[in-house]
C-alpha cells in the first residue's frame, strides 16, 4: 500500500512540475506551446471568450513574471541591506494583486481560481483587458496601451505620461507581442494538428 502511495505521489509531483516549470525558451511562442500544449488550449479559449489575442496574453505574462508561477516582487531593503516587505501583493504568472484577483473571482464566478495556475492567470488577463476596453476604450489588440492600463490600473492610467519607466515597459510588451504574433503565424497550423496532445 505504501509503495502504491509513493508511486502516486511521485507521479503527481512529476505532472505538477511539468505543468508549472518555466518553459526553456520564453522568447518564442511556438517553443512555449510545443512544451506546454495545454497552455495553447487555455490561451486559445481566452481569445475566443474575451477577445484578447494569444500574443498579447503571452507578452503580458512575459513582462510580468517571465512565466514563473511563483513570481513575487523583490523585497524592499532597509539601508540597502536588510530585507523588508514586498512593495505589493502581486503574485504568480499574471502578477495580479490580491484585491483585483478577488474582484476577478467575484465577477467571473471562478471561485477556485489561483494565481499559480496558468489557466486562471490567462483568463484573468482576458477579463482585465476586456474591462480595460470597456472602461478606457482601448482595443484588446493595442498591446502598448493595454499594458499601460494593466500595470497602472484603470484609475491611474491617465497619468502614465508622467512615468517614463512604465512607458518603456509598455514598449517592450508591444515589441514582444509583435514577435509572438509572427511566430504564431508560422506554427499555427502545426499547433492545430496537435490538438490531441496533452503535454
Amino acid at each position: 500500500m505504501d509503495t502504491l502511495k509513493n508511486k502516486f505521489l511521485i507521479l503527481f509531483f512529476l505532472l505538477f512540475s511539468a505543468c508549472s516549470s518555466i518553459p526553456s525558451n520564453t522568447l518564442n511562442s511556438c517553443s512555449i506551446f510545443n512544451e506546454r500544449y495545454l497552455w495553447y488550449k487555455h490561451t486559445k479559449k481566452v481569445e475566443q471568450k474575451w477577445g484578447t489575442p494569444i500574443y498579447i496574453q503571452l507578452a503580458i505574462i512575459k513582462m510580468e513574471s517571465d512565466f514563473d508561477w511563483l513570481a513575487k516582487p523583490a523585497r524592499q531593503k532597509i539601508f540597502k541591506v536588510i530585507p523588508f516587505k514586498r512593495p505589493s501583493s502581486s503574485f504568480g504568472y499574471s502578477q495580479a494583486v490580491k484585491g483585483t484577483w478577488e474582484q476577478y473571482k467575484k465577477e467571473t464566478g471562478n471561485k477556485l481560481a489561483t494565481r499559480m495556475r496558468f489557466k486562471d492567470s490567462v483568463d484573468f488577463i482576458g477579463w482585465y483587458t476586456n474591462k480595460t476596453e470597456s472602461i478606457l476604450k482601448i482595443s484588446k489588440k493595442d498591446a502598448f496601451r493595454q499594458y499601460l492600463a494593466y500595470h497602472e490600473g484603470w484609475g491611474n492610467y491617465k497619468n502614465y505620461k508622467k512615468n517614463d519607466k512604465v512607458i518603456h515597459l509598455a514598449k517592450k510588451v508591444e515589441k514582444q507581442s509583435r514577435i509572438y504574433k509572427k511566430q504564431l503565424n508560422e506554427c499555427n497550423n502545426s499547433l492545430k494538428k496537435n490538438k490531441y496532445i496533452i503535454f
